[in-house]
């Protein structure tokens, strides 16, 4: 008898997920991608792109659905594993598609009905056993770390290669937008009549707000001594002139009398 009589037929759980596999990379779902391990199809990892107008809006999120031998009749298991501040990561989540709840789960669910009402789910704030409550601020907080998370996950960048692409490419653009924003530095090029003009020392080399220097009101001068001296001089010299006539004046008409 040849080997091959001694094989298994594949379980009715493999048999489905290789035709949902099909029919997710035909119709793939919105804002997500997903893989089954390559040595165990019970095990499928995705990635939910960040909706746009959300708080994930930009991030990358990790995940994986473990199956049981018994699916379809029985619901899979559901962790996320990218921080993203509505679940707890490599935590089982209470859903109405996974298996905290066998009674409400229906063998017809696919795994895109599957990801479709995680995605759904992730977007409301109804707690359940496994959500957590976080700030908006904080989840775009994740969004923006969830790059480069991802990124050291071997698991994540073994499956899905075109996702890490797109982060790689992403980085860059931020790193070449933010050189571009960067604060222009001017050599200390100004001479002391600069800075009585701006009424600010030299900035060694920094960056200048010009704006606030525009804004300060000028430095007043100093008057020149040499002029204020003269002028003084003047002043005494013309006080005695017009005493010494007013003296004459005086004994002139006292002669007169």
């Amino acid at each position: 008898m040849s080997g091959g009589g001694n094989r298994k037929p594949p379980s009715t759980a493999t048999q489905r997920l290789k035709q949902d596999y099909l029919r997710i990379r035909k119709d793939p779902v919105p804002y997500i991608c997903a893989e089954p391990l390559p040595s165990n199809i019970l095990e499928w990892h995705f990635v939910v792109r960040g909706p746009e107008k959300s708080p994930y809006e930009g991030g990358y999120y990790h995940g994986k659905l473990i199956f049981p031998q018994e699916f379809p009749f029985k619901p899979p298991s559901i962790y996320m594993i990218t921080p993203n501040g509505r679940f707890n990561c490599n935590t089982r989540l209470c859903l109405s598609i996974s298996d905290f709840h066998p009674d409400t789960w229906n063998p017809a669910w696919s795994v895109s009905t599957i990801l479709t009402g995680l995605l759904s789910f992730m977007m409301e704030k109804i707690p359940t056993l496994g959500s957590i409550e976080t700030s908006d601020f904080t989840k775009r907080q994740l969004s923006a770390q969830s790059l480069e998370y991802n990124l050291k996950d071997r698991v994540f960048c073994a499956l899905f290669p075109e996702v890490v692409e797109e982060i790689k490419m992403k980085q860059r653009t931020q790193r070449d937008l933010s050189v571009q924003l960067q604060p222009l530095y001017i050599p200390d090029m100004r001479s002391n009549r600069d800075e009585d003009l701006f009424g600010a020392p030299p900035h060694n080399g920094h960056a200048v707000n010009w704006e606030a220097v525009a804004r300060q009101p000028p430095a007043p001068r100093q008057p020149d001594r040499k002029l204020g001296g003269a002028l003084t001089n003047l002043c005494v010299i013309a006080g005695f002139v017009v005493c010494v006539y007013t003296v004459r004046f005086v004994l002139h008409n006292i002669g007169q009398d």
